[in-house]
């Protein structure tokens, strides 16, 4: 009888050894929401700012735990907002910070541990204007910046297919770090960028020409050229050990940008890595780009983000200025 109900009844796998021992189980199990909110925070920007907006105010509001978030109220939250515009902020510091403390509440009502978030209702200050401040470059400031590097040497070689990405595509700096060789691929026939972007959000961005010649350029003569799963973009001196995979960094970017602006007599305030991809958005829109196209190409979830870019109102060229004449 044995063998016979054998042959009926299904195989059950041996069970495997258990990952997680009992006690590390219920310990998980106890983890605090507001530690889960943190830990699902995926872009390592948005952890750094919303861990420095959340020091700022458990100090100012005497917090120590977890758990204690569930007892703030409304009159906080307003205390908070008036000592941070007493320190004389900018509003889109402020903002920030309260859409940080905004989004932990939001993810305690989710989680039933709190029945209301107290940050809605607290009026958040306007943004000043609705053009951004990251300046944009001219275009002859933008050719400038192309040509500065050495196109002989292979440092010169991946600044110029790197300058060349960041001014015809648009990228934050993050996303090009994330670039990998195998996320230059073909769409329909076409050359394309497999972009990494916020929030794991992948988008293709057609590869400009501009582009595509200084990047097969650069890979021609690079040691990692032949990789798919290498970091488009290397470090010059990789320690000993250090895997293919890891790309440049973002600090390296920025120190990289900023070099060939001054060798170029770039003189711009405020300029950083975050005007290139301004100068992008700006110049496609005066092209007469489509303006949600153009949302899409940056990769922005409102489009309101992507309308501080629109310069198009405001163009010197178009002043009345140069229609006097005497």
């Amino acid at each position: 009888m044995k063998n016979h109900l054998a042959g009926l009844l299904p195989v059950v796998p041996a069970p495997k050894p258990r990952a997680l021992t009992a006690v590390e189980f219920h310990r998980l199990a106890d983890v605090p929401p507001e530690t889960e909110w943190f830990a699902n925070l995926n872009n390592p920007q948005t952890r750094r700012a919303y861990e420095a907006d959340m020091r700022d105010f458990m100090a100012f509001s005497g917090i120590e735990q977890p758990n204690e978030f569930r007892i703030v109220t409304r009159a906080h939250v307003l205390a908070w907002r008036k000592t941070l515009e007493d320190r004389v902020l900018s509003g889109a510091t402020i903002r920030r910070k309260l859409a940080a403390l905004s989004s932990l509440f939001e993810y305690l009502c989710e989680k039933n541990t709190v029945d209301f978030n107290p940050v809605k209702g607290a009026k958040r200050p306007k943004i000043e204007s609705n053009e951004g401040k990251t300046p944009a470059l001219g275009d002859y400031q933008a050719r400038a910046l192309l040509d500065a590097p050495d196109p002989q040497t292979l440092k010169g070689r991946r600044d110029r297919a790197m300058i060349a990405v960041l001014l015809y595509h648009g990228l934050r700096r993050e996303e090009l770090c994330l670039l990998r060789i195998k996320d230059i691929h073909d769409r329909r026939g076409v050359a394309h960028l497999r972009i990494h972007g916020k929030g794991s959000k992948l988008r293709h961005l057609p590869l400009h020409p501009g582009s595509a010649e200084r990047i097969h350029a650069y890979l021609e003569t690079s040691p990692h050229g032949q990789v798919p799963d290498a970091a488009l973009f290397q470090a010059l001196r990789r320690p000993k050990g250090q895997s293919l995979a890891q790309g440049i960094t973002a600090d390296g970017v920025y120190r990289c940008v900023l070099a060939y602006a001054t060798q170029a007599k770039i003189a711009v305030v405020g300029f950083g890595v975050h005007c290139l991809r301004a100068t992008a958005a700006t110049n496609a829109l005066d092209h007469e780009a489509d303006i949600v196209k153009v949302q899409e190409w940056l990769g922005h979830a409102n489009i309101a983000t992507t309308c501080i870019y629109d310069r198009r109102q405001s163009r010197p060229e178009d002043s009345p200025t140069f229609k006097v004449n005497y």
